[in-house]
């Protein structure tokens, strides 16, 4: 194959909502198209980050995110504060720790002076949180109707944390998949900032710095650890199904152990939602070999913000490359990828 014209996969006629949402439309967009274009083929993995050798013998790992939300502040965070945590937190799940990240602004003419100093100091303050330096950037701005106020990206650079390799390719069936703490906070908090659902509650954004998590995690496990992941669009069905694809193995959850409050499990079930497809922005996933996973999830339980991990099942050689739930009543069923873009604009 001529690598200057590769040949790609993607069929859809235009790109809509669904490709932005973290699915299959996402996974189809990136495999069939992106990735044949820029890379020349399929990288054997695709990762929140990529590490990079820089002369041999230095490695540095770096992510880059984008962030769209809307609206731009809901209860629990707002753009800027999930700009930084979800770049800080995709470095994480890939066995770094934040240094530097750079910056990247697209302003809407008639943004008001206030909303902007209000995110740019919590990009300041997130940071501070975080550890992490905010080096430089770049801003533009375009006619008004043409952002919606805001866009944010950023680009990140990362330290490896010592004794700890993530790849697919590790995982192997008896290993242990855990989580962080509830799953669909964030989602469902947009939702509810947007005036969509005729609901109040109290349930704010999970949006956090993962990082402390996983070095306690790592403490405890690190050379156990086969893959981390922070489940952000498509939620946890979404993560753990590449996991599945990637490694060629099975997923076996147990819904019972699945961490979900009481307000998002009753929004999803008023508006025909599956918790495991809405986003997290301050969670992550871990497969942990057995041998380490009881140490491990101590370490997480007993770290500031850890209280309510959870382990959620395992991994098994068959049904290859599904993730399959055992419900509370003793059936099971297949989980899918995320199809479509139930929840636009969610980071």
């Amino acid at each position: 194959m001529n690598s200057s014209h590769p040949e790609t996969r993607f069929r859809d006629p235009q790109i809509d909502m669904a490709h932005g949402a973290g699915g299959k439309a996402s996974r189809r967009l990136v495999e069939g198209l992106i990735a044949p274009v820029l890379f020349g083929a399929r990288p054997s993995y695709l990762g929140d980050a990529a590490l990079v050798n820089l002369d041999g013998s230095t490695a540095v790992a770096i992510t880059t995110d984008s962030f769209v939300v809307k609206p731009l502040r809901f209860h629990g965070g707002s753009i800027g504060e999930l700009a930084v945590n979800g770049t800080v937190n995709d470095l994480a799940v890939a066995g770094a720790r934040a240094e530097a990240l750079v910056v990247s602004f697209v302003l809407e003419a008639g943004l008001p002076t206030p909303v902007l100093e209000a995110e740019l100091r919590a990009m300041a303050q997130a940071a501070g949180r975080a550890g992490v330096a905010i080096v430089g950037g770049d801003t533009k701005v375009v006619e008004h109707g043409k952002a919606d106020q805001m866009y944010v990206t950023t680009c990140g650079i990362g330290r490896p944390i010592g004794g700890i390799t993530i790849a697919p390719s590790s995982v192997r069936p008896g290993d242990r998949v855990m989580i962080s703490g509830p799953i669909g906070d964030h989602g469902i908090t947009i939702l509810l900032a947007r005036g969509e659902l005729d609901l109040e509650a109290e349930l704010c954004s999970d949006t956090r710095s993962v990082l402390p998590l996983v070095e306690a995690l790592a403490r405890a496990a690190g050379p156990g650890i086969r893959w981390m992941r922070d489940p952000t669009r498509g939620g946890v069905a979404t993560s753990l199904n590449e996991l599945a694809r990637d490694c060629g193995l099975a997923v076996h959850l147990n819904e019972e152990s699945i961490p979900v409050r009481d307000t998002v499990r009753g929004a999803c079930e008023l508006l025909g939602l599956d918790p495991l497809h809405i986003a997290n922005e301050g969670q992550f996933l871990a497969v942990v070999a057995p041998e380490y996973a009881d140490a491990g999830l101590d370490a997480l339980r007993q770290a500031p913000g850890g209280q309510e991990a959870r382990m959620l099942g395992e991994i098994r050689e068959q049904p290859a490359a599904t993730v399959l739930i055992t419900t509370r009543y003793g059936g099971s069923h297949v989980i899918d990828m995320l199809v479509g873009d139930p929840l636009p604009r969610i980071c």
